[in-house]
């Protein structure tokens, strides 16, 4: 839309080729070459018969145009026909999300992010600490300037600038860069505010000269087309803000090709990554890993980000088994039971406590505070170089509408040290919206594993005299052995006798409607398959080819 009409004015590039079609991609071709040309004398571009301003940033570099029918054409023609410059640059992740296959999705576990989420976690992740160290550069001013000090003062004042300045943001999962996006506009915020503070002390000269701009925010994303479309929205959302508080264009080249992005692995990488590795072993191609090791993040000050949403039950299957040893292997202080998301989180943390970022902030499932991802929290808030945690949202609602995202998630933010935090509880568990008004007021205190503020629970003993009263009950290896409510015409058939009630812990907690589980205890295959031929095909249907691929072989053969 951008390259194809004149800002506020009519579209006459696309109206003119609605009759002739068959220019319309060498026409952009040659206008995305003069965009991209250095010389100046290049840049002539009769289309618009002016000269062209100076955009590289390897955006239109070798850039290639898809011929377009005249409908199609026509759809670009209507879309344009809107004012873009105000559009919020966080619609991509829904775009780039829809344009996922399904099953791509899954394997990603890629799913967009609510702006009101967004800004929730990066405004207590990196905004808080800015703020509070923009509170003491004022502080600092406000001092010189009572004590007639007026260059200390503005000392005071630039010195924050800069540091605004250079302060780097991580998201090692950026997907199309919403968090990354709305970190760079609320810094510019702030600087805004930065540079009325230089202007009332009179302050103008070099203002402009050092920003906050793209090259600040860092990513990692394996999605090769998610991983441009972030570095895009990080340029209009830069532009957008540039525009609203300044008359003047940024200076050439518009874009800059910073190579901020890495299109990567951010919790495995090997010998000839990204290239997938094969060994012949017994006449078979098996997907190997050389060399398997954690992968280096870029340095930043502030981690924030949305990671993967796949469970620990579901890794094999859409990451692969070799794929999975190769990463537990490699991260032993991940109990390999934990959620794909805790990989992130123990590496954010990590960094954290060994002063390499003042603080992270990460999305996750609410399954955090189970014991199989909470054990990964544990160790490193009570490690000889703690953790807190700031700031927890233990259990919080997804979006509606979209059955893959049909999760519920908690957000934590952590930092170095040994100190207090607060955690807010979501008041109406069972609303599906994303306000804030979702949210009750915050409790303080130290925060533990379970997100909780109180009693470290973690640390109980267990209790002799409760010894052989209690047991941890029966756990499927596969949850289609439980039947959901809409399966309730394959209970009416079956025969009751190898149905039993199914309670878990969220069961109770949450009051889930009762559930049942088939349970073949003490019956051989064949007297299964005999007196429960139902039930028997339910589970050959949907537990046998899950179970045929488990590792351990009395799982894999009892299925």
């Amino acid at each position: 839309m951008w390259t194809c009409c004149r800002a506020g004015g009519s579209p006459p590039l696309l109206k003119d080729q609605l009759d002739h079609p068959e220019s319309f991609a060498p026409m952009l071709q040659a206008l995305w070459k003069s965009m991209d040309a250095p010389e100046y004398e290049n840049r002539f571009y009769a289309g618009f018969g002016l000269y062209l301003r100076h955009f590289n940033g390897s955006l239109f570099k070798n850039a290639k145009a898809f011929p377009l029918g005249r409908e199609e054409i026509g759809e670009l023609l209507a879309a344009s026909s809107h004012d873009w410059r105000y559009v919020e640059p966080a619609i991509f992740g829904t775009l780039v999300e829809q344009a996922l296959e399904p099953g791509e999705r899954r394997k990603l576990g890629a799913h967009y992010t609510p702006r009101s989420y967004v800004e929730r976690l990066v405004e207590v992740t990196v905004m808080e600490p800015l703020r509070g160290d923009w509170n003491a550069a004022l502080v600092r001013a406000g001092d010189a300037r009572e004590r007639g000090e007026h260059k200390e003062a503005v000392a005071a004042i630039r010195a924050f600038h800069h540091q605004l300045c250079t302060t780097r943001v991580l998201d090692p999962a950026c997907g199309s860069g919403n968090f990354l996006y709305v970190s760079l506009e609320l810094m510019k915020r702030l600087e805004g505010e930065v540079l009325e503070a230089l202007a009332e002390l009179g302050e103008t000269e070099g203002i402009g000269f050092e920003t906050v701009d793209p090259h600040q925010f860092l990513g990692i994303e394996l999605n090769v087309r998610a991983a441009a479309i972030a570095e895009l929205v990080l340029w209009i959302g830069y532009l957008q803000q540039h525009y609203r508080n300044s008359r003047e264009h940024p200076a050439e080249p518009i874009l800059k090709a910073f190579g901020n992005i890495q299109q990567k692995d951010a919790v495995l990488t090997w010998d000839g990554h990204p290239e997938l590795q094969f060994e012949m072993r017994d006449g078979v191609a098996v997907q190997v890993y050389p060399n398997a090791r954690r992968p280096d993040w870029q340095e930043a000050e502030f981690i924030v980000g949305n990671p993967p949403f796949i469970g620990n039950k579901r890794m094999n299957d859409q990451l692969s088994e070799p794929y999975v040893q190769a990463l537990r292997r490699t991260w032993p202080d991940v109990t390999e039971s934990a959620d794909f998301v805790m990989y992130w989180w123990a590496k954010a943390a990590d960094l954290a406590a060994l002063s390499r970022a003042r603080r992270f902030g990460l999305v996750t499932t609410n399954s955090i505070t189970m014991a199989f991802n909470r054990s990964v929290i544990a160790e490193r808030l009570e490690a000889k170089k703690p953790i807190s945690l700031v700031y927890a949202i233990p259990d919080h609602p997804w979006t509606e509408g979209d059955a893959t995202a049909s999760v519920r998630i908690a957000m934590t933010v952590g930092a170095a040290g040994d100190f207090t935090g607060s955690v807010q509880q979501v008041e109406n568990r069972r609303h599906g919206q994303t306000g804030s008004d979702l949210l009750g007021s915050p409790t303080t205190g130290k925060v533990t594993p379970f997100l909780t503020t109180g009693a470290m629970l973690s640390a109980a003993k267990a209790l002799q005299a409760d010894t052989g009263l209690s047991f941890m009950g029966v756990i499927p290896v596969s949850l289609r052995f439980v039947l959901s409510a809409s399966e309730s015409a394959l209970i009416a058939q079956s025969d009751s006798s190898v149905l039993r009630r199914y309670l878990s812990g969220k069961d109770l907690t949450d009051h889930r409607p009762t559930r049942q589980i088939i349970d073949f205890f003490g019956l051989s295959e064949a007297e299964a398959r005999q007196q429960h031929p139902v039930l028997f095909q339910h589970i050959l249907e949907h537990v046998k080819p899950f179970r045929d691929t488990v590792v351990r072989a009395n799982h894999r053969l009892n299925w």
